[in-house]
Protein backbone atom coordinates (compact mmCIF):
# COMPACT_ATOMS: atom_id res chain seq x y z
CA UNK A 1 0.00 0.00 0.00
CA UNK A 2 1.31 3.45 -1.05
CA UNK A 3 1.17 6.44 1.23
CA UNK A 4 0.78 9.77 -1.18
CA UNK A 5 0.98 13.40 0.64
CA UNK A 6 0.63 15.88 -2.62
CA UNK A 7 -1.95 16.24 -5.19
CA UNK A 8 0.16 15.94 -7.81
CA UNK A 9 1.09 12.43 -6.73
CA UNK A 10 -2.53 11.50 -6.43
CA UNK A 11 -3.34 12.71 -10.12
CA UNK A 12 -0.21 10.76 -11.11
CA UNK A 13 -1.73 7.72 -9.46
CA UNK A 14 -4.91 7.70 -11.00
CA UNK A 15 -4.32 8.54 -14.03
CA UNK A 16 -1.56 6.04 -14.40
CA UNK A 17 -3.67 3.80 -13.82
CA UNK A 18 -6.31 4.91 -16.94
CA UNK A 19 -3.26 4.69 -18.93
CA UNK A 20 -2.89 1.00 -18.42
CA UNK A 21 -6.77 0.92 -19.67
CA UNK A 22 -7.57 -0.71 -15.87
CA UNK A 23 -10.99 -0.65 -14.68
CA UNK A 24 -13.30 1.82 -11.96
CA UNK A 25 -11.20 3.95 -9.58
CA UNK A 26 -12.58 4.22 -5.90
CA UNK A 27 -11.99 7.13 -3.50
CA UNK A 28 -13.32 7.28 -0.03
CA UNK A 29 -13.01 10.31 1.70
CA UNK A 30 -12.73 10.55 5.25
CA UNK A 31 -11.00 12.53 8.42
CA UNK A 32 -8.97 9.33 9.71
CA UNK A 33 -9.76 7.50 13.09
CA UNK A 34 -11.47 5.05 11.11
CA UNK A 35 -13.21 2.44 12.17
CA UNK A 36 -15.95 -0.81 11.65
CA UNK A 37 -17.92 2.11 9.54
CA UNK A 38 -15.04 3.41 7.13
CA UNK A 39 -13.57 -0.15 6.79
CA UNK A 40 -17.31 -1.14 5.50
CA UNK A 41 -16.58 1.52 2.83
CA UNK A 42 -13.22 0.33 2.06
CA UNK A 43 -14.41 -3.17 1.46
CA UNK A 44 -17.29 -1.94 -0.83
CA UNK A 45 -14.87 0.12 -2.87
CA UNK A 46 -12.69 -2.91 -3.17
CA UNK A 47 -15.90 -5.07 -4.30
CA UNK A 48 -16.39 -2.55 -7.26
CA UNK A 49 -12.99 -1.08 -7.73
CA UNK A 50 -10.23 -4.21 -7.43
CA UNK A 51 -6.86 -2.95 -6.96
CA UNK A 52 -7.87 0.45 -7.46
CA UNK A 53 -8.70 1.97 -4.40
CA UNK A 54 -8.00 5.35 -2.53
CA UNK A 55 -8.03 6.45 1.10
CA UNK A 56 -7.63 9.95 1.96
CA UNK A 57 -7.19 10.62 5.40
CA UNK A 58 -7.18 14.51 6.51
CA UNK A 59 -8.78 16.30 8.33
CA UNK A 60 -10.53 19.27 7.34
CA UNK A 61 -10.20 22.39 9.24
CA UNK A 62 -13.00 24.54 7.01
CA UNK A 63 -15.75 21.89 8.26
CA UNK A 64 -15.41 22.94 11.81
CA UNK A 65 -17.11 25.75 13.37
CA UNK A 66 -14.58 28.28 15.80
CA UNK A 67 -16.09 26.55 18.93
CA UNK A 68 -15.78 22.60 17.50
CA UNK A 69 -13.82 19.79 18.24
CA UNK A 70 -10.62 20.60 15.27
CA UNK A 71 -7.73 20.45 18.00
CA UNK A 72 -9.24 17.22 19.47
CA UNK A 73 -10.52 15.11 17.01
CA UNK A 74 -9.43 11.68 17.38
CA UNK A 75 -6.27 11.34 15.05
CA UNK A 76 -4.84 7.84 14.74
CA UNK A 77 -3.00 7.59 11.65
CA UNK A 78 -0.84 4.67 11.99
CA UNK A 79 -3.82 2.37 13.08
CA UNK A 80 -5.93 4.14 10.15
CA UNK A 81 -3.42 2.93 7.83
CA UNK A 82 -3.74 -0.81 8.98
CA UNK A 83 -7.37 -1.15 9.21
CA UNK A 84 -7.63 0.76 5.41
CA UNK A 85 -4.82 -1.93 4.31
CA UNK A 86 -6.87 -4.61 5.46
CA UNK A 87 -9.94 -3.58 4.34
CA UNK A 88 -8.20 -3.12 1.01
CA UNK A 89 -6.91 0.15 0.38
CA UNK A 90 -3.94 0.36 -2.33
CA UNK A 91 -3.18 4.01 -1.79
CA UNK A 92 -3.26 6.39 1.51
CA UNK A 93 -3.63 9.79 0.21
CA UNK A 94 -2.64 11.90 3.67
CA UNK A 95 -2.05 15.67 2.43
CA UNK A 96 -1.27 18.50 4.73
CA UNK A 97 -3.53 21.26 5.42
CA UNK A 98 -1.06 23.56 3.09
CA UNK A 99 -1.89 21.10 0.49
CA UNK A 100 -5.11 21.21 0.18
CA UNK A 101 -5.58 25.16 1.12
CA UNK A 102 -2.53 26.42 -0.27
CA UNK A 103 -1.18 29.82 0.81
CA UNK A 104 -3.60 32.31 -0.65
CA UNK A 105 -6.55 30.31 -1.50
CA UNK A 106 -9.32 31.85 -2.23
CA UNK A 107 -11.98 29.50 -3.71
CA UNK A 108 -14.75 27.91 -1.64
CA UNK A 109 -17.64 25.67 -2.70
CA UNK A 110 -21.04 26.30 -1.55
CA UNK A 111 -24.04 24.72 -2.38
CA UNK A 112 -26.90 26.95 -2.11
CA UNK A 113 -29.94 26.29 -0.09
CA UNK A 114 -28.94 22.47 1.11
CA UNK A 115 -25.54 23.61 3.30
CA UNK A 116 -28.06 25.96 5.28
CA UNK A 117 -30.62 22.64 6.18
CA UNK A 118 -30.66 20.31 9.19
CA UNK A 119 -26.34 19.76 10.10
CA UNK A 120 -25.65 22.69 8.13
CA UNK A 121 -28.44 25.21 10.24
CA UNK A 122 -27.01 24.42 13.62
CA UNK A 123 -23.27 24.39 11.84
CA UNK A 124 -22.77 27.34 9.87
CA UNK A 125 -20.46 27.65 7.12
CA UNK A 126 -19.97 23.31 8.11
CA UNK A 127 -21.56 22.23 4.10
CA UNK A 128 -19.12 24.81 3.06
CA UNK A 129 -15.74 23.30 4.08
CA UNK A 130 -17.29 20.01 3.20
CA UNK A 131 -18.06 20.83 -0.23
CA UNK A 132 -14.94 22.66 -0.49
CA UNK A 133 -12.89 19.68 0.38
CA UNK A 134 -14.39 16.73 -0.83
CA UNK A 135 -14.57 18.81 -4.34
CA UNK A 136 -10.75 19.08 -4.14
CA UNK A 137 -10.51 15.47 -3.66
CA UNK A 138 -12.37 14.34 -6.46
CA UNK A 139 -10.64 16.78 -9.07
CA UNK A 140 -7.55 15.46 -7.75
CA UNK A 141 -8.06 11.86 -7.67
CA UNK A 142 -10.42 11.99 -10.42
CA UNK A 143 -12.63 8.50 -9.50
CA UNK A 144 -15.65 6.79 -11.39
CA UNK A 145 -17.10 5.89 -8.11
CA UNK A 146 -17.05 7.91 -4.18
CA UNK A 147 -18.09 5.71 -1.30
CA UNK A 148 -19.80 7.70 1.55
CA UNK A 149 -21.64 6.35 4.65
CA UNK A 150 -25.63 7.16 5.48
CA UNK A 151 -24.88 7.86 8.59
CA UNK A 152 -23.94 11.47 6.69
CA UNK A 153 -27.35 11.53 4.79
CA UNK A 154 -27.63 15.17 4.82
CA UNK A 155 -24.00 15.37 3.36
CA UNK A 156 -24.52 13.32 0.85
CA UNK A 157 -27.40 15.30 -0.13
CA UNK A 158 -25.27 18.18 -0.60
CA UNK A 159 -22.37 16.16 -2.42
CA UNK A 160 -25.05 14.49 -4.82
CA UNK A 161 -26.18 18.34 -5.70
CA UNK A 162 -22.41 19.51 -5.97
CA UNK A 163 -21.50 16.35 -8.09
CA UNK A 164 -24.52 17.18 -10.82
CA UNK A 165 -24.06 20.66 -10.91
CA UNK A 166 -20.35 20.55 -11.16
CA UNK A 167 -20.83 18.12 -13.66
CA UNK A 168 -18.08 15.98 -12.21
CA UNK A 169 -17.76 12.32 -13.54
CA UNK A 170 -17.52 10.72 -10.25
CA UNK A 171 -20.62 8.73 -9.23
CA UNK A 172 -21.45 8.77 -5.30
CA UNK A 173 -21.87 5.43 -3.66
CA UNK A 174 -23.97 5.62 -0.95
CA UNK A 175 -23.02 2.66 1.79
CA UNK A 176 -25.46 1.52 5.14
CA UNK A 177 -25.01 2.47 8.53
CA UNK A 178 -22.77 0.36 10.53
CA UNK A 179 -23.88 -0.61 14.11
CA UNK A 180 -22.07 -0.96 17.58
CA UNK A 181 -24.33 -4.38 19.00
CA UNK A 182 -26.59 -2.38 21.48
CA UNK A 183 -27.59 -0.04 17.82
CA UNK A 184 -25.42 3.12 18.27
CA UNK A 185 -24.45 4.18 15.01
CA UNK A 186 -20.22 4.31 14.52
CA UNK A 187 -18.96 7.55 14.62
CA UNK A 188 -15.04 8.62 15.51
CA UNK A 189 -16.55 11.07 17.98
CA UNK A 190 -17.94 8.27 19.93
CA UNK A 191 -14.90 7.73 21.94
CA UNK A 192 -15.90 10.89 23.46
CA UNK A 193 -18.16 9.49 25.61
CA UNK A 194 -18.38 8.52 28.67
CA UNK A 195 -20.01 4.88 30.53
CA UNK A 196 -23.12 7.01 31.31
CA UNK A 197 -23.28 9.09 28.16
CA UNK A 198 -22.59 5.89 26.30
CA UNK A 199 -26.14 4.83 27.39
CA UNK A 200 -27.90 8.04 27.29
CA UNK A 201 -26.71 8.09 23.57
CA UNK A 202 -28.95 5.24 22.60
CA UNK A 203 -31.56 7.70 22.40
CA UNK A 204 -30.59 8.23 19.07
CA UNK A 205 -30.97 4.92 17.70
CA UNK A 206 -33.84 4.17 19.93
CA UNK A 207 -35.88 7.18 18.26
CA UNK A 208 -34.62 6.02 14.55
CA UNK A 209 -36.32 2.41 15.20
CA UNK A 210 -39.72 3.67 16.87
CA UNK A 211 -40.18 5.78 13.78
CA UNK A 212 -38.93 2.58 11.35
CA UNK A 213 -41.20 0.19 13.28
CA UNK A 214 -44.36 2.81 12.88
CA UNK A 215 -43.97 3.50 9.51
CA UNK A 216 -43.62 -0.37 8.75
CA UNK A 217 -47.30 -0.43 10.70
CA UNK A 218 -48.52 1.94 8.15
CA UNK A 219 -47.66 5.41 9.88
CA UNK A 220 -46.62 8.43 7.08
CA UNK A 221 -47.73 11.49 8.89
CA UNK A 222 -45.06 13.53 9.63
CA UNK A 223 -45.99 14.80 12.70
CA UNK A 224 -47.26 11.59 14.70
CA UNK A 225 -43.58 10.29 13.19
CA UNK A 226 -41.43 12.75 14.43
CA UNK A 227 -43.53 13.42 17.98
CA UNK A 228 -43.16 9.72 19.09
CA UNK A 229 -39.29 10.06 18.33
CA UNK A 230 -39.63 13.39 20.88
CA UNK A 231 -40.91 11.17 23.30
CA UNK A 232 -38.02 8.73 23.34
CA UNK A 233 -35.67 11.57 23.84
CA UNK A 234 -38.23 13.06 26.45
CA UNK A 235 -36.66 9.92 28.35
CA UNK A 236 -33.59 11.13 28.29
CA UNK A 237 -33.16 14.54 29.56
CA UNK A 238 -29.52 15.21 29.73
CA UNK A 239 -29.35 14.53 25.86
CA UNK A 240 -30.24 17.81 23.87
CA UNK A 241 -31.74 17.80 20.92
CA UNK A 242 -30.33 19.83 17.91
CA UNK A 243 -33.38 18.44 15.29
CA UNK A 244 -35.85 15.50 14.80
CA UNK A 245 -36.83 15.86 11.33
CA UNK A 246 -38.29 13.91 8.63
CA UNK A 247 -37.77 15.44 4.95
CA UNK A 248 -36.84 14.55 1.46
CA UNK A 249 -33.36 13.01 0.71
CA UNK A 250 -33.14 14.75 -2.13
CA UNK A 251 -33.60 18.94 -1.23
CA UNK A 252 -33.45 18.32 2.58
CA UNK A 253 -36.91 20.32 3.10
CA UNK A 254 -39.53 19.13 5.77
CA UNK A 255 -42.19 16.89 4.35
CA UNK A 256 -45.56 15.98 5.89
CA UNK A 257 -45.99 12.37 4.80
CA UNK A 258 -43.43 9.44 4.63
CA UNK A 259 -43.26 8.33 1.57
CA UNK A 260 -40.58 6.04 -0.02
CA UNK A 261 -36.93 6.96 0.13
CA UNK A 262 -38.02 9.74 2.98
CA UNK A 263 -35.10 10.46 5.30
CA UNK A 264 -35.61 10.55 9.09
CA UNK A 265 -32.67 12.29 10.65
CA UNK A 266 -31.82 12.61 14.43
CA UNK A 267 -28.72 15.13 16.01
CA UNK A 268 -28.03 15.83 19.53
CA UNK A 269 -26.03 17.02 22.12
CA UNK A 270 -24.66 13.85 24.42
CA UNK A 271 -22.83 15.85 27.27
CA UNK A 272 -19.95 18.10 25.12
CA UNK A 273 -20.74 15.36 21.97
CA UNK A 274 -22.92 15.74 18.98
CA UNK A 275 -24.34 12.56 17.38
CA UNK A 276 -26.29 11.55 14.29
CA UNK A 277 -28.33 8.84 13.11
CA UNK A 278 -31.15 8.53 10.15
CA UNK A 279 -32.83 6.29 8.18
CA UNK A 280 -34.57 6.20 4.71
CA UNK A 281 -37.72 5.01 5.40
CA UNK A 282 -39.01 2.32 2.94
Amino acid sequence: MQILHTVDELRAWSRGLRCKGAGMIGLVPTMGALHEGHASLIRAAEQQCRGRVAVSIFVNPTQFGPNEDFARYPRTFGADCEIAERAGANVIFAPGVEEMYPAGAATFVDVEGLSERLDGQSRPGHFRGVATVVAKLLIAAEPDLAFFGQKDAAQVAVLRKLVADLRLGTRLVVCPIVREPDGLAMSSRNVYLSAEERKQALALCRAVRCVEQMRSNGQRAAPSLVEAARKIFAEEPAVRVDYVELVNWETLLPTNTAGPGTLFAVAAWVGDTRLIDNTILK
